[in-house]
């Protein structure tokens, strides 16, 4: 008989997240959000839980874990607040995964043992100005100096998460590395293509500048910002993985972060469904809690119901990765149905909550501010779609 419970040691994990963003984020993270300010406090307290590490082996420091670890702790922490969840995610699923899944011993041995404790943040420059959705149409380009045997990077990213901490070490950088020609798939005439390849940066490094933070709608307590090239020289060393494999790189790691956005959404959604369901039953009209309006109780079952069918998705396509089956089409159906969840249960909420829903001291309005990212970034709803079309073979 199929069981979608968790077993044990998930659950224990489940559980322990859940104390931790109930007892440690919740009382703070609220005043780190207005101000601005990366919560470094509790991003080392997450280090030393090793949620930094959950998905990798304990012989690069790890916890020995999977992606479906990640997942449960991604969902928990953002219940509570999105800005601390989208740090682990972006620094365990951008940041250290690449190194993990394409590296050479050397490089996982140099850098995973600090990614994975959460004394380092990495991160994951792909986006630029131009490109946006486009990731392909990549501008940065990376010149090899045989002189010098290394790479001579030039060029911009933008929206780049962990990027700018005080605790970030490295940025991989994908590159227009030398551009080249292939014929096409089906025969015909030569098409021009373009050889992209990815490169470790690390921080301070000269010639790589970080831009100031982003003026953002929400995840204000992360840590978003613009990066700059210019003549920037790193060993040819750094090259991560083979040559010319940087665009399949990032599209395997952008399948598998979706997974990961697709948790993250699921607990912003959950925590909607929370905060709404304590708010109805406190909150007095007329003589009588809100909550006993058949109106509040629809709102409230719509909620859960969305939730509750965002979590079974992301459970979905993560199990469909740790048991190596194709999951590219789960991924991106989990990623679209959870993140406009989270959207229409922050709007919901706020619905609920009435004009407490439009000032910050409630969660919801956090809320509100944090859920329609999560329709953009790592692909769009509208680059989801095309990905499920084209995996039920539309590709005419």
């Amino acid at each position: 008989m199929l069981d979608h419970r968790l077993d044990h040691e998930y659950e224990d994990l489940r559980r322990t997240v859940e104390q931790f963003a109930n007892d440690v984020i919740a009382p703070k993270i609220g005043d780190f959000y207005e101000a601005g300010e990366f919560p470094y406090e509790i991003v080392k307290e997450m280090g030393r839980m090793g949620l930094f590490g959950l998905p990798f082996p304990e012989e690069y420091g790890g916890m020995g874990g999977d992606y479906f670890a990640l997942g449960l702790a991604l969902e928990e922490l953002a219940r509570v607040d999105s800005s601390v969840a989208i740090t682990l995610e972006a620094a365990v699923s951008l940041g250290a995964m690449p190194i993990y899944r394409f590296g050479t011993e050397e490089q996982k041995r140099e850098w995973l043992p600090k990614l994975t404790s959460g004394e380092m943040l990495g991160a994951f420059g792909l986006t630029e100005p131009e490109g946006g959705t486009d990731a392909g149409a990549t501008r940065t380009t990376a010149r090899y100096d045989a002189e010098t045997d290394e790479w001579v990077i030039n060029g911009t990213k933008c929206f780049i998460t962990n990027s700018g901490t005080d605790i970030t070490g490295l940025v991989t950088v994908t590159a227009l590395t030398e551009p080249i020609t292939r014929s096409s798939e089906d025969g015909g005439e030569p098409s021009p293509s373009r050889e992209i390849s990815s490169i470790i940066v690390p921080t301070g490094t000269p010639g790589f500048q970080v831009s100031k933070k982003y003026s953002k709608v929400g995840w204000n307590a992360s840590d978003t910002r613009e990066l700059s090239f210019t003549d920037c020289r790193v060993p040819a060393a750094n090259l991560l993985g083979a040559r010319g494999r940087g665009y399949a790189q990032f599209l395997r790691i952008l399948d598998e972060g979706r997974i990961a956005i697709a948790a993250l959404s699921t607990g912003l959604a959950q925590g909607c469904v929370d905060q709404s369901l304590a708010y109805a039953g406190t909150r007095r009209a007329f003589g009588r809690p809100i909550g006993a309006n058949q109106v509040i109780q629809f709102k409230l079952a719509d909620m859960e119901m969305r939730a509750h069918t965002a979590r079974l998705a992301w459970r979905d396509a993560a199990s469909r990765l740790l048991h190596d089956e194709p999951f590219k089409k789960e991924a991106a159906i989990a990623k679209l149905y959870a993140s406009e969840a989270a959207v229409d249960n922050a709007r919901e909420a706020t619905q609920v909550h009435g004009g407490y829903g439009f000032m910050n001291e409630f969660p919801v309005a956090r809320f509100w501010r944090d859920s329609k990212i999560l329709e953009i970034g790592e692909g769009t709803s509208e680059v989801q779609r095309m990905l499920i079309a084209r995996e039920l073979g539309m590709t005419y």
